[in-house]
């Protein structure tokens, strides 16, 4: 029986120093944003980037961070790990931006466009 104990524990050692390592080899991917007004270009300051990593059904997993952008429009994060990511945008006077993408580069760059909020109809005058 205790022969049978210490072989689970080795076992269970090797199987944790395994997955150890494939987490090391997982590749990281260094992402860029560029956050710009729509209409003229101009860059957005301050605005809110919220990283999401989304499973495989398309369900945004607990985890992620969030980025502000800099007086250029700019933010930078680095060791992203490969997948799918759900990137939101949100900034005070412009639509909210939303998008999922699949990361598979070792850097990438991302410019996303803002817009003014649209009027809103109604049947109701």
């Amino acid at each position: 029986m205790r022969r049978l104990a210490v072989a689970l524990v080795i076992l269970l050692c090797f199987t944790a120093a395994f997955a150890a390592d494939k987490k090391a080899e997982e590749p990281l991917s260094d992402l860029k944003f560029s956050v710009v007004k729509a209409d003229g270009g101009k860059p957005v300051r301050n605005a809110s980037i919220i990283l999401h990593p989304v499973d495989g059904r398309g369900q945004q997993l607990n985890s992620g961070f969030q980025l502000k952008t800099d007086a250029e429009g700019r933010a930078v994060v680095s060791s992203i790990p490969y997948g799918k990511l759900r990137i939101q945008v949100i900034a005070s006077g412009y639509q909210t931006y939303g998008q999922d993408y699949d990361i598979r580069q070792a850097a990438q760059e991302f410019v996303i466009q803002l817009n003014r909020p649209q009027p809103q109809h109604t049947i109701y005058k």
